[in-house]
């Protein structure tokens, strides 16, 4: 009873709107010099490039105090790895968010975040845009918004950004017109794909298999399909249905293959892949992407954006495009000619799957040339260097 009554208590319109005013009224209090306040994916992870710039920050420049903001039911991810974080919306956070003199997030805070003046919001974004963002989108058929409830509220939180990274030319182009974005775009790459290079070798990639679990003996096929908008349980919790023939696809790839699942951080399904252990794995909760794209010999993905980072190694990426017609036609359309321009072949079904990966064993890059690939590069990858992270933290951070 007691414990209904504080939970009940805590989400009471009263409680919340004191909280809320308790946030806005320390955000004007004077900035606590070099604390920087990290999120990645609304505090679901220790990942992406918020993290590539706190593990080189905490590296370089000891004097920098950073700390973690982490959703509770998460807290996994943040447990025994030697981080300071403070758990989304306690008071321990409440004391320190607002009064941060850096903000470093890779998705879009809630617009009750009242930002100083003071206080540099870094966004990192999250991914080379294929699928129409922001502005862009026609119809929003999201859960719990409108199409211009939606696009108001991009542009309002986008006028709270000191600075945003951008990975390439072309990202840059549709990240100011689709986020109404007008302050400093930071062309750098990626911070998350240094590691691409400093641990893109055989002695690495051997320890992050034996670290994870995984065999030694098998390749591995990393599945990462994105979300569908339409397609939900609840404002920011979305279905997803996986559409391969895992019995067929085990019974014709198992004796060579295991597939690591990876799906997106708003897909809300807890995966049951016990018929088939020793084959399927779900990675979804594995803390960091950018080790499953080092341990894997092949990318199976859609219309998310985890191929632009992939083609930086150079692997074969496979797209499982069953539903393209309504996804381009109906839920955001493409930026560009996917079609035309997609580094790998396009499929629509398991069987379609199983004769691409099989290719894999005599071609490196199956069913598209290596020019189209290069090409692919040129114009998406070519910023990536491994020194991304160098080049923001000296352009964001005064004290270094």
């Amino acid at each position: 009873m007691v414990k209904q009554f504080i939970r009940r208590l805590k989400k009471s319109k009263l409680t919340v709107h004191a909280f809320r005013s308790m946030f806005s009224f320390l955000s004007y209090f004077p900035k606590k010099k070099n604390l920087v306040m990290f999120e990645s994916f609304n505090g679901r992870q220790f990942s992406d490039n918020p993290r590539a710039i706190y593990e080189y920050l905490a590296t370089h420049y000891p004097s920098y105090k950073l700390v973690w903001s982490a959703d509770k039911r998460f807290r996994s991810q943040f447990e025994d790895k030697n981080i300071e974080y403070a758990y989304r919306f306690s008071l321990k956070w409440l004391w320190l968010m607002p009064r941060a003199q850096y903000w470093v997030s890779n998705s879009r805070f809630p617009a009750w975040f009242r930002k100083s003046s003071s206080t540099v919001y870094l966004q990192t974004w999250h991914g080379t845009p294929l699928k129409r963002l922001g502005v862009d989108i026609e119809d929003v058929v999201m859960p719990g918004t409108t199409t211009e409830m939606y696009k108001k509220s991009f542009v309002s939180e986008a006028k709270r950004w000191d600075y945003l990274i951008s990975p390439n030319r072309y990202s840059t182009d549709i990240f100011k017109r689709a986020f109404g974005f007008t302050n400093e775009v930071l062309e750098t790459g990626y911070p998350r794909n240094d590691s691409l290079f400093t641990l893109n070798n055989q002695e690495s990639m051997e320890r992050l298999k034996i670290e994870a679990g995984l065999p030694l003996d098998k390749k591995i096929v990393l599945y990462a399909p994105t979300w569908r908008d339409n397609d939900y349980y609840d404002i920011g919790r979305y279905k997803f249905k996986i559409q391969l023939d895992m019995d067929k696809l085990q019974k014709q790839l198992g004796d060579e293959y295991i597939i690591l699942f990876r799906f997106h951080y708003l897909v809300a399904e807890n995966l049951d892949l016990s018929p088939f252990k020793g084959f399927a794995y779900d990675f979804s909760r594995y803390e960091d992407i950018r080790n499953l794209y080092l341990m894997a010999d092949l990318l199976i993905t859609d219309y998310s954006s985890v191929f632009f980072d992939f083609a930086i190694l150079k692997k074969p990426i496979l797209f499982y495009v069953y539903d393209i017609e309504t996804y381009r036609d109906q839920l955001r359309g493409f930026y560009f000619d996917f079609e035309e321009k997609a580094p790998g072949p396009l499929v629509k079904t398991t069987d379609e799957v199983i004769d691409a990966i099989r290719t894999l064993s005599s071609s490196s890059l199956p069913s598209v040339s290596t020019s189209t690939y290069e090409e692919f590069q040129r114009q998406f990858t070519s910023l990536e260097d491994g020194h991304a992270t160098e080049r923001v933290v000296s352009k964001v951070f005064t004290n270094v």
